[in-house]
């Protein structure tokens, strides 16, 4: 993950539906100053989704609430607490909501000429390798046709009767 990190922000998972933004914020205000707690709802159940963010005003109040939360209790549910990634918003690093609807379309112009460019090159080479392919079968027909002309025989015969007439 090349995402950076949050330090000052932690991610608190495995939360009893009974804990609520308050709760979350009581549990964790023992280790320093709290900046903001959000529990995000389940649009359709309109509860939480048993998991939470804490972000401190200090880094090391964070840490340190990292190094003693995780793995304990509250509401009889086992907590995970890491240090939270940065908020991924679909379509990017900026979203689509940051970018006109044109904004994409350069590089999808771009992408289609480099499929184009690659499926010509591919056709190129095929069309290459069918052309060597041809000569050397050709070649390998004309070797097989030379061997059919010579007659082992009678290229010996004649051999004999130039020595025998030279003699």
């Amino acid at each position: 993950m090349n995402q950076a990190v949050q330090k000052n922000t932690l991610y608190v998972g495995g939360l009893a539906e009974e804990v609520n933004e308050a709760i979350l914020h009581a549990a964790f205000i023992p280790f320093g100053d709290i900046k903001d707690v959000k529990t995000p709802l389940d649009h359709a159940t309109q509860k939480h989704r048993s998991f939470g963010f804490v972000t401190f005003l200090e880094r090391e109040d964070a840490s340190a609430a990292m190094d003693n939360m995780d793995g304990a209790e509250l509401y009889g549910r086992v907590l995970t607490v890491n240090y939270a990634l940065p908020e991924k918003i679909k379509g990017g690093e900026q979203g689509w909501a940051a970018q006109p609807i044109w904004a994409d379309a350069d590089t999808w112009f771009e992408r289609q000429q480099q499929e184009e460019e690659m499926k010509r090159l591919q056709e190129e080479q095929k069309a290459a390798m069918q052309v060597a392919e041809d000569l050397h079968r050709k070649k390998m027909a004309e070797e097989r046709e030379g061997e059919k002309d010579e007659d082992p025989m009678a290229t010996a015969e004649a051999e004999v009767l130039k020595q025998n007439a030279t003699s």
